[in-house]
C-alpha cells in the first residue's frame, strides 16, 4: 500500500494487519484514519480469508491518541452542537466494538507510546504485545477530558477497578516491564523478535478452528456480564454447535491418527484485500 496512506492494510496468511501510519504525528488519529480503520475492521469482520487481526502502529509508536493540534484547531472554528458531536464521537467508537466484538482474535503490537484513545484500541485487543520501547499512558487528565473509546470498561476488567482508578487519575507514564506486571502486556519481546513473534502466534490463531474461536471469544465476552446459568445456556449451545462442525470431526480424526488436524479454510482472499 501507498506510503501516504493513513492505513496500511496487508493481509499475509490470514492474518489481517492493519498499520496506523501517521508517524510525523505519532500515529495520532486523524477523522480520515478513524473512517479507514473502522472500514478495515467491518470488512475483516465479514471476510472470511481474515482468520486474525494484528493492530500496529508505523514508526517509533503504537498510537498517541487524538491529535491535540486538530483539537486546537477545532476549538478555533464554530462547534458543531453537542448531539451531533456526541453523534460523531460514538460513531467512532464503533473501532473498539469491534476489536473487543468481532469473532475472530484481534492483536496489538505495540512499540513506543499507546496514551489515551492509543491505549484503549489497545485495550480493545483479545491480546497485547509489545517490547521495551512500549510506554502505555491514559494520559485524559492531562489535557482536560475524562476520555473516551471504552478505556472505562477495559481498563478495571484487566488490571482491577482500584488500579484503573489510580491509572486514570494519576496517569503515570507505564514502562513495558510494568504494564507486563498488570496484564496490559501479555509478554515483552526483543524489537528485532517483536514482530515475528506476534506473526507467528497470529497465525497460529488464524490458522486454528475459526467457528470454535469465535464461539469462545464469545462467550469470554458475555461472561463479563451475565449471570451464571445465563452463561451455562450460551456455553452449551455454542459448544454443541461446534461439536457437529467439520473442523471438530476433523480434530477429533487427527487425535486418532497422531497428527496435526487441518482446519476448513476459504480458498481465496477477498476483493479489496492484499493478496497472501
Amino acid at each position: 500500500m501507498a506510503q501516504e496512506q493513513e492505513l496500511i492494510v496487508r493481509l499475509e496468511a490470514g492474518v489481517l494487519w492493519l498499520t496506523l501510519n501517521r508517524p510525523e504525528r505519532r500515529n495520532a488519529l486523524s477523522p480520515s484514519l478513524y473512517e479507514a480503520l473502522l472500514d478495515a475492521l467491518d470488512g475483516a469482520a465479514r471476510d472470511p480469508a481474515v482468520g486474525a487481526v494484528v493492530l500496529a502502529g508505523a514508526g517509533g509508536a503504537f498510537c498517541a491518541g487524538g491529535d491535540v493540534a486538530r483539537m486546537r484547531r477545532q476549538a478555533d472554528a464554530p462547534p458543531p452542537s453537542p448531539a451531533q458531536r456526541i453523534a460523531d464521537m460514538r460513531g467512532r467508537t464503533r473501532i473498539v466494538e469491534q476489536l473487543h466484538g468481532m469473532p475472530k482474535p484481534t492483536l496489538a503490537m505495540i512499540r513506543g507510546a499507546a496514551v489515551g484513545a492509543g491505549l484503549s484500541l489497545a485495550l480493545a485487543c483479545d491480546l497485547r504485545y509489545g517490547d521495551g520501547s512500549a510506554r502505555l499512558r491514559t494520559g485524559f487528565v492531562g489535557v482536560g477530558v475524562p476520555g473516551d473509546f471504552g478505556g472505562h470498561y477495559f481498563l478495571p476488567r484487566i488490571v482491577g477497578p482500584a488500579k484503573a482508578r489510580e491509572l486514570y487519575l494519576r496517569s503515570p507514564m507505564l514502562s513495558a516491564a510494568e504494564a507486563a506486571g498488570m496484564g496490559l502486556l501479555h509478554e515483552v519481546f526483543s524489537p528485532e523478535r517483536l514482530e515475528p513473534e506476534v506473526a507467528a502466534i497470529a497465525r497460529a490463531l488464524a490458522g486454528g478452528p475459526r467457528p470454535a474461536i469465535g464461539r469462545m471469544k464469545e462467550n469470554l465476552n458475555d461472561g463479563l456480564a451475565l449471570s451464571l446459568p445465563d452463561m451455562l445456556d450460551r456455553e452449551c449451545e455454542r459448544h454443541v454447535e461446534c461439536v457437529d462442525s467439520p473442523d471438530h470431526r476433523e480434530a477429533v480424526l487427527a487425535f486418532m491418527e497422531k497428527r496435526p488436524p487441518r482446519f476448513q479454510r476459504p480458498r481465496e482472499a477477498a476483493p479489496g484485500l492484499a493478496p497472501e
